[in-house]
């Protein structure tokens, strides 16, 4: 058989290597565009929380409106039928791990200033490192230990504990959602061998809508019309950032697009300014540069190990 010539080899790697870029680019694009919309979910259901929402109608509003989202995106891609599950008892537990850490994230989003929220809040890769050794028994080196440390270093800068000047309850229901989101990435990465993405957004989202709404019969209460479309706006930006951040990782790989989930805290930063005319003091910027130096050397290595599971995810999905 006749070898192709060399210079066709050169244009097929070429080729190959120009449209792996193409998708990186439009893989960062999507993440980005994700993050910009959950930084808007975020301000939104702070602002309608202040309206006088309730806590149950922040989180029923993000799951209904996303249960819907997710059944459009499942038929017109993999369809319905990648909801069949041969674990329920699986969904059962993360959907409960993941209404906890809606929950505390939520609370502590009332509770802080937006950007010190979204800061904390992305202390969740260190949580999972810690999770990852203690439940799946992986071994994990001296980088991602120092990883973890920079991590919580930088949630003890920004958390202030000697000046007092953040809400303590507020620090501790986002570093509890923190955790229970690390805790929910180590449950999907056991099921995700047999599960597949669709049925366990899917099953987490029915879960979350059905509890939340039955709780909403007890904590739901007549707003004006300006915090139902602040809940609505926020449900709608939510499914929106979740769709995206799929399709995001469908045509890039998690470690290129992973290090833009960070810019969620210039946005949010830049949204507590124009909304409630508040800026981050020097103690939450050097906590973030720590937090985020920490999430990516995490996601660095677990991409080194071949992995890509623990990645930077923004705080309130």
């Amino acid at each position: 058989m006749r070898a192709p010539p060399i210079g066709s080899m050169a244009c097929v790697n070429m080729a190959g290597s120009q449209l792996r870029s193409s998708h990186a680019l439009q893989g960062i694009l999507l993440r980005s565009i994700a993050v910009v919309f959950f930084a808007l979910m975020s301000a939104a259901m702070k602002w309608a929380s202040e309206g006088g929402a309730s806590l149950v109608e922040l989180v029923f509003f993000r799951s209904a409106v996303g249960l819907p989202v997710t059944l459009a995106w499942l038929a017109s891609g993999p369809g319905i039928g990648a909801v069949r599950t041969k674990r329920p008892g699986a969904h059962v537990l993360r959907s409960m791990i993941g209404m906890v850490s809606l929950t505390m994230l939520y609370q502590g989003l009332m509770l802080l200033p937006i950007a010190d929220a979204v800061t904390i809040g992305f202390s969740a890769p260190a949580f999972a490192t810690l999770l990852s050794v203690l439940v799946l028994h992986e071994k994990v080196g001296p980088h991602r230990w120092a990883a973890v440390a920079i991590g919580f270093l930088g949630v003890l800068i920004v958390a202030q504990p000697s000046g007092a000047a953040l809400p303590l309850a507020g620090i501790v229901y986002t570093l509890l959602g923190a955790a229970a989101s690390a805790a929910a990435t180590v449950t999907i990465r056991q099921m995700s061998s047999v599960e597949t993405h669709g049925s366990i957004v899917f099953w987490f989202f029915l879960s979350t809508t059905v509890v939340s709404g039955v709780a909403m019969l007890f904590h739901s209460a007549p707003h004006p019309p300006f915090t139902w479309a602040l809940l609505l706006f926020g449900g709608v930006t939510g499914a929106a950032a979740q769709l995206l951040m799929t399709r995001a990782l469908q045509v890039a790989p998690v470690s290129v697009v992973a290090p833009f989930d960070y810019t969620q805290i210039i946005w949010a930063a830049l949204l507590g300014w124009l909304i409630w005319s508040t800026l981050p003091g020097p103690n939450t910027a050097i906590g973030a540069a720590l937090i985020i130096a920490s999430g990516l050397t995490t996601a660095w290595r677990e991409h080194r190990l071949h992995k890509d599971m623990v990645a930077a995810t923004p705080p309130i999905e």
